[in-house]
């Protein structure tokens, strides 16, 4: 008999140890990831719609990040204090910020703002931003287009 075949006849093989061990820790990266898929099944969303905060009835003071599109004739500058509303086109939440808004906030313009859902319903932001439309080309690639010729001012905005 030589000496592996003792080895095997008492337990588990090496080679079987190492399997064993691995499938172990496979087995607690799969629980760990399942645990913290389903402690985060709320938050992973980049940000909620108006429709998405009022159909899941965010608690007050829950950190979110709202976003949609800022309602027409609704953005009220008063100093730094802004009042404005974030709709989706079904549903409308009004918001309030304080500070500076970026240069590309405007009605009608997309916005994701981050902040927390006041008692009375209303968004508190504490950071605004804005997106621009798919259109936008930076300004060195317009001059790099212009000085190469390539410009055509008709596909741009």
């Amino acid at each position: 008999m030589t000496v592996q075949m003792a080895v095997r006849k008492k337990g588990w093989s090496r080679k079987q140890k190492r399997l064993g061990i691995i499938a172990g820790l496979g087995l607690v990266l799969a629980l760990a990831t399942t645990l913290v898929l389903i402690a985060l099944r709320d938050q992973i969303v980049f940000f909620y719609s108006p429709s998405d905060v009022i159909a899941r009835e965010v608690a007050a003071g829950t950190p979110i990040r709202l976003g949609g599109l800022v309602a027409d004739g609704s953005w009220v500058r008063t100093g730094q204090e802004n009042d404005f509303a974030i709709t989706d086109g079904a549903e409308t939440v009004a918001a309030h910020y304080t500070g500076i808004l970026p240069d590309l906030f405007r009605e009608g313009q997309g916005v994701v703002a981050e902040g927390a859902m006041q008692e009375d319903g209303t968004f508190k932001a504490t950071n605004v931003l804005a997106k621009h439309d798919e259109n936008y080309i930076p300004k060195e690639v317009v001059d790099a287009l212009k000085a190469s010729g390539e410009w055509r001012p008709e596909t741009a905005q």
